[in-house]
């Protein structure tokens, strides 16, 4: 397999027989290993995005506290000594401790012992439904108890994607999370039982017909309510709804914004497909889609995330966790991201993105402008949502008017999608990070030149590269290709697309912003050595003329997980609310 990849890759032809090396056949073999090994060691981390471990909850009651708080903590401890040999017995404890804590709560609703008293009765209920696979859902569950039985119910929600019996539930208070993209667990104080949802079933067709995730894997916050022996579980999507009524009085609602992010990173583990996605693009083609990382919600701005070279979606993890602690945030934005194997060529990538925009827009019409954010290579993808070149733009890159260029209707038809667009009107602000805009010069080296050819082009992308190589000149300066380029060729700054891009500005209507990233080793902003560089862009390729803001930040290629950029997405995301949410 590898003296496969190998001439692949280098494309030599050896003439002796592989099985029989020379001594100079295997010195070259293990340069071309050695290099294909730094190339994949640069683009691919070792470390895991998420790890989640489930414990088993102790509880500690609070001494000297009044006898309501003590009454609701014996409770507890008698239902968390009788889980493993009686767990109904169990289950009717935690609910009467959590009517117990109800009960004060309405006398005293400030007491925040009680209310986490509730809190942890709460989360034991659905951590015993889970564990013992009980399901109160489909029909009311009937509990034994010494003073009379319980019923176990919900509230009924028209919403079919809030039928709890479609998940497991599982209580946020057990995961203890850890991983380079959930190091930071933010949490919000209140009343209720945040949980983890995750869908029963995995579908991919109807994912991609409501533009969602194949498996859902969602924070709810569960909140118990009492009438007599009768206890009615609500479910509230705590990034929609901010307070809730209890016995009279308003809580904040709980909440864990961490949990469900982690949980879905651990299972799905996106890290194992990056790289295969970069390598082999047409394998992984039905990847390339829009998600929506909650429920539609018209009246909430959309955030279109981007990502970059040899990653996916989880590498905004960092950034959504941290942005969904807000508030204001929850308030007025929806997040949704673009996926695509990152070997295709970013303006093929960015040809699809507005397909499924097109796509999108008559399932989820948007009353308001998106806000998009893209990083890396994910950043020249947004910037062509913003950029008006017609025709011209082919012209350049081609070198003759689209009707005299001689090719198949359907390779030219792949051409017009990636070299004639104009900016998009549901595009209203964009937040560039990291961007190459301008190319890399690692890209153009021996080692993005090795990387490129690891790369396989897609059938259909080859085919058209054969007939495009047949009516192209190239200027000197050019890259030369005998092959149509992939994602890491767009990235070099002497790539013919790259050159002809940068002739013509963004949409001056349209507000953008740079965040640039600084390794910390200083340097010239323009091309004379040394550069300032985040390691793998240079200043001079991730600045953009009539910018609104630009910013550096002390940080690798990784910038959009930076603390100071992503407190600077904050800020812009907050100042749209103001000034460009319409």
């Amino acid at each position: 397999m590898l003296a496969r990849l190998q001439f692949r890759a280098n494309n030599l032809v050896f003439p002796v027989s592989p099985l029989n090396p020379t001594p100079a056949l295997m010195k070259t073999r293990l340069l071309i290993l050695l290099q294909a090994l730094a190339f994949c060691a640069l683009l691919s981390s070792c470390a895991n995005y998420a790890r989640v471990k489930e414990k088993r909850l102790t509880f500690r009651p609070v001494t000297g506290t009044v006898k309501t708080v003590a009454d609701v903590a014996q409770c507890i401890d008698g239902a968390l000594k009788a889980r493993k040999h009686d767990p109904m017995k169990a289950l009717a404890g935690y609910i009467e401790a959590a009517s117990k804590a109800s009960d004060e709560l309405a006398k005293t609703s400030k007491d925040e012992v009680l209310r986490d008293e509730y809190n942890f009765a709460v989360s034991r209920i659905f951590d015993t439904l889970n564990t013992e696979k009980i399901d109160p859902w489909t029909q009311p569950l009937t509990i034994p108890a010494d003073k009379g039985g319980w019923v176990l119910s919900r509230k009924a929600d028209a919403r079919k994607e809030w039928n709890p019996a479609l998940y497991q539930l599982k209580p946020a208070d057990q995961f203890d999370t850890n991983g380079i993209y959930v190091n930071e667990r933010h949490l919000k104080p209140g009343i209720g039982a945040p949980l983890v949802a995750i869908g029963k079933e995995t579908n991919m067709d109807n994912a991609k017909k409501n533009f969602a995730l194949a498996r859902i894997y969602y924070g709810v916050t569960a909140v118990a309510r009492f009438n007599g022996k009768r206890c009615e579980i609500t479910f509230l999507d705590p990034l929609a709804v901010e307070t809730v009524s209890l016995n009279g009085h308003t809580f904040p609602l709980a909440a864990d914004f961490t949990v469900p992010v982690a949980v879905m990173l651990a299972e799905m583990n996106p890290m194992k497909l990056d790289l295969a996605r970069l390598l082999n693009p047409e394998k992984f083609a039905e990847t390339a889609r829009i998600a929506r990382l909650q429920p539609y919600d018209p009246n909430k701005t959309v955030v279109l995330v981007v990502h970059g070279l040899n990653s996916s979606p989880a590498t905004w993890a960092p950034m959504i966790n941290a942005l969904r602690a807000n508030e204001t945030i929850r308030k007025y934005y929806q997040f949704w991201f673009y996926s695509y194997p990152s070997g295709y060529p970013y303006p093929h990538a960015a040809a699809l993105l507005r397909k499924e925009l097109d796509s999108i827009e008559k399932r989820f019409p948007l009353k308001k402008k998106m806000v998009v954010i893209g990083h890396s290579m994910g950043g020249c993808i947004s910037r062509l949502l913003i950029t008006d070149v017609g025709d011209q733009l082919w012209q350049k890159v081609l070198g003759k008017p689209v009707e005299e260029v001689r090719m198949s209707e359907k390779s030219k038809q792949l051409f017009k999608d990636a070299l004639v667009f104009h900016e998009r009107p549901d595009v209203g602000r964009v937040i560039f990070i990291a961007a190459p805009l301008r190319g890399a010069d690692m890209a153009a080296g021996w080692m993005g030149r090795l990387g490129a050819k690891l790369v396989k082009a897609p059938a259909t992308l080859a085919n058209a590269g054969r007939e495009v190589l047949g009516v192209m000149t190239f200027n000197e300066d050019d890259l030369r290709l005998q092959r149509i380029p992939n994602s890491v060729d767009t990235l070099a700054p002497n790539a013919r697309f790259v050159k002809a891009i940068n002739t013509f500005p963004p949409s001056s209507k349209i507000p953008y912003h740079s965040i640039v990233g600084d390794r910390g080793k200083g340097g010239s902003k323009d091309k004379t050595k040394p550069v300032q560089s985040d390691g793998l862009v240079p200043y001079w390729s991730s600045h953009l003329d009539g910018a609104k803001s630009e910013i550096t930040v002390p940080s690798g290629h990784n910038a959009h997980q930076n603390e100071k950029a992503i407190e600077e997405v904050r800020r812009i995301l907050l100042l749209h609310t103001k000034t460009g949410a319409k």
